[in-house]
């Protein structure tokens, strides 16, 4: 499981971005986010940086 700090994440509409963004990738992929904290967790094939750059390019800048 992959945790990253990701900022700029606000509402709902937010991680169904995310989630959206990685499971193009990963369909398989399983994502869960907390906005209190900014994580998202991730189960997925994806390596972390890869997991990084597409949350990045969907608008979200990961911090971690």
């Amino acid at each position: 499981m992959l945790s990253l700090k990701v900022s700029g994440m606000t509402c709902g509409g937010c991680i169904n971005a995310v989630t959206r963004a990685i499971q193009a990738q990963d369909p398989q992929a399983k994502v869960q986010a907390d906005l209190a904290s900014q994580v998202v967790d991730l189960e997925t094939s994806l390596s972390a940086a890869q997991a990084s750059q597409i949350i990045a390019d969907a608008g979200f800048p990961v911090t971690q």
